[in-house]
């Protein structure tokens, strides 16, 4: 409608036509078929081995397994009752095994996302003296095979070993002197794996809370460790991993039985041969020591597999 002095004026906007989105064609059945045998194909080779092990630590001869029998006559638990007992000659119960490898495993996996992440956004974020330095210096540790630097951790916690009444401690020859080892050889990797994550973030976010009024320990602990979550749980379960199956170190630091760790009895359990091997409770302390990895893999899973950068700024 329009007046004398010219069309009416609205303020309504024009409307705005959807945006195309073209349809999937839906896949023929030959070619579902096809991939739904190749994803079986998948699942079976993962999961055999797996059920093999299952298999062997139920079958109550304990033999050497030379034929394939995934289900053993008159299976039991007898194996996992005998490990949890007493997993092998030394005076040593499974659950202290369990409380140092637990320990061990923790610790590795705090300390160094802990410390990773302050060293990894100063190195993301800030320009000094000495960054590159520092950044080929991780870069070549992480060259480095860890088994590389045992003799001179072991010669260097060594010498710091000290008397208090009857006690004598040695770094070395305890769980602290090999949890420390352990960090040194993850804390690299930890600091470069966050890094990297950490310049994915955009510095946008950073500005605008620094507008808003935010403080530099506010936009580090409010915004920047929540975005930086999936990378912080790969990093702390990478850590968490290498604690709790690491057998170089704690076999070469250790000595006391008190102290020894559930990869260290798995390896006891192994006899010179393989016909000396029990391989019932073998496998039940194989299972028995995986579990706790998945127990912790599928409780980060969400964190893993989550991207909670993206939508974080608008372009």
């Amino acid at each position: 409608m329009a007046t004398a002095q010219g069309p009416l004026i609205t303020n309504k906007e024009p409307e705005r036509a959807a945006p195309f989105v073209p349809k999937e064609k839906p896949l023929r059945l030959g070619k579902q078929l096809a991939l739904q045998a190749l994803l079986l194909l998948i699942t079976l080779t993962v999961m055999f081995p797996i059920w093999w092990v299952v298999s062997m630590s139920l079958d109550p001869r304990g033999l050497r397994p030379l034929t394939l029998t995934l289900i053993p006559a008159n299976a039991s638990f007898e194996a996992y009752a005998a490990v949890i007992d007493k997993p092998t000659n030394n005076p040593v119960s499974f659950w202290t095994l369990a409380r140092n490898s637990l320990m061990l495993a923790g610790s590795v996996s705090v300390l160094s996302v802990l410390i990773g992440v302050f060293a990894a956004y100063a190195f993301a974020r800030f320009k000094f003296t000495g960054r590159q330095f520092l950044m080929m210096a991780i870069i070549i540790v992480l060259m480095l095979p860890s088994i590389a630097s045992l003799a001179p951790l072991f010669v260097l916690l060594n010498k710091v070993q000290f008397t208090i009444g009857d006690v004598n401690f040695n770094l070395r020859n305890s769980l602290t002197g090999v949890g420390l080892a352990i960090i040194s050889g993850a804390l690299p990797f930890a600091i470069w794996n966050l890094k990297g994550y950490i310049d994915t973030i955009p510095k946008e976010l950073e500005e605008a809370a620094l507008i808003d009024g935010a403080n530099p320990n506010q936009i580090f602990f409010r915004i920047m460790l929540p975005l930086a979550m999936p990378a912080l749980a790969v990093t702390a379960f990478l850590g968490f991993l290498t604690g709790w199956t690491e057998f170089a170190v704690s076999w070469q630091f250790l000595t006391n039985p008190q102290d020894f760790t559930l990869a260290m009895a798995l390896w006891n359990m192994t006899g010179q041969y393989a016909a000396n091997t029990p391989w019932s409770r073998f496998s039940a302390m194989a299972i028995l020591v995986a579990l706790p990895v998945a127990v912790v893999y599928l409780s980060l899973q969400k964190y893993i597999v989550g991207g909670l950068t993206v939508g974080g700024v608008k372009g």
